[in-house]
């Protein structure tokens, strides 16, 4: 089924309660979920979560939620995360094998909201399962679009996108047929960086990437986001889940973040999704779905926002964006490439072993040294393009890092 591009007639009444799973339960985006969740334990629930190495936070979540399994991937927290369950009747589970289990475990609904290439062997496994997949790992459609969204068709599982600008694209895409849709433009806050000089951006410190102005989320999205990169991923997201060329797709940047996404037909009409910035908007939308929820969140005042502003991103002073839409061009096994060598440069930044300059200038070099040829077709072929991609990069920092200090 993949993404669903026309709204059902209505939606089809249930007694039972919505049975979910959230994989990435300790992130922001797992965080936004369960609070939604409690709200309405009447309405779900919970089967499984998990966490890549926060026993603590995990179980709690876990107590908190009446979760059947909690699982972490990081072996090493398996008897914390025993310890914290002690008497509770939670079964617990550690280990990626243990992860990709989960996902598979019975469930409605499931969030895929593990962070990077480690989301891609789960979230396919959800998928393959037939689930309701809540997608939020970006990793999932840079690194294996072709056979993520080709699985989903063949089993009928249907893909509904969590990022605040696709899940706009989604509703956007509800009024029209597809057909019809001659551009998708994402929009990007511009990050904290968006008024500095390149000799500024060259010095930013990690802590000072990190300060986003308008988004709490964790540390490499919002890296990506300082970057630009992450608007750049989120284009390669968009072509895979809508079925877009490069040529329909465009960035637009917009510093007050409450424009997600517009969508122009081939009448002249441009439909913009608008909402605050909280992901518990979008995360609702996709939990509800095909109804709409009453989210907490607080609602948009136009009159005190007073105005909303518009600007081309410059490419110059980011280049990490045009880097990501020349792989986006390219096509093929590029974004995987791409998403790879990103994942090197954003650990080695905030490691203190590379500039913020130095992370465009590691993915291009990256690129420029694999030859990616065609798309993965297998989980198998992704993942070791991906791994073939990470020695490369890391065999590059020095000479990178020299250059851009």
């Amino acid at each position: 089924m993949t993404v669903p591009l026309q709204a059902p007639q209505q939606a089809i009444p249930s007694s039972e309660p919505l049975r979910i799973s959230v994989l990435g339960a300790t992130g922001s985006i797992g965080t936004s979920t369960l609070d939604l969740v409690s709200r309405a334990p009447e309405r779900y629930r919970v089967e499984a979560l998990v966490a890549q190495r926060d026993a603590t936070k995990l179980a709690a979540a876990a107590r908190a939620n009446g979760a059947r399994l909690a699982v972490v991937a990081d072996p090493a927290a398996y008897r914390d995360l025993t310890a914290a369950l002690s008497g509770s009747g939670i079964e617990a589970a550690a280990g990626p094998e243990a992860v990709v289990e989960a996902a598979q475990r019975p469930a409605d609904w499931v969030m895929a909201a593990i962070v990077g290439t480690a989301g891609l062997a789960p979230s396919l496994a959800a998928l393959s399962a037939g689930r309701r997949l809540a997608l939020a790992n970006k990793e999932c459609l840079v690194t294996a679009g072709e056979l993520f969204m080709r699985r989903a068709a063949e089993v009928g599982a249907t893909v509904l996108p969590v990022d605040s600008e696709h899940n706009a694209v989604f509703q956007g895409m509800l009024s029209g047929p597809r057909a019809a849709v001659e551009r998708v433009t994402l929009t990007a806050s511009g990050g904290p960086f968006r008024t500095w000089t390149r000799a500024a951006i060259a010095a930013a410190t990690p802590e000072q990437a990190l300060k986003h102005p308008n988004w709490s989320m964790g540390a490499k999205v919002t890296i990506d986001s300082a970057s630009l990169m992450n608007k750049g991923l989120e284009l390669i997201e968009a072509m895979h889940l809508f079925q877009l060329d490069a040529a329909q797709l465009d960035v637009l940047v917009h510093p007050q973040s409450i424009v997600h996404a517009l969508v122009q037909y081939s009448d002249g009409a441009v439909l913009a999704q608008m909402s605050v910035p909280d992901m518990r908007v979008p995360i609702a939308h996709c939990l509800g779905w095909p109804v709409r929820l009453n989210g907490p969140v607080t609602r948009l005042d136009l009159a005190t926002i007073a105005s909303l502003t518009f600007e081309r991103p410059d490419l110059d002073r980011f280049p990490a964006l045009r880097i990501a839409m020349e792989a986006l061009a390219a096509g093929g096994a590029a974004p995987t490439v791409l998403n790879a060598a990103n994942e090197i440069a954003v650990a080695a930044f905030l490691q203190r072993r590379l500039t913020f300059p130095g992370i465009a200038g590691l993915v291009a070099a990256t690129l420029e040294s694999v030859s990616p040829g065609a798309a993965p077709q297998t989980l198998a072929e992704a993942l070791a393009l991906d791994a073939e991609s990470r020695v490369v990069a890391e065999g590059l920092l020095p000479e990178i890092a020299a250059k851009a200090s």
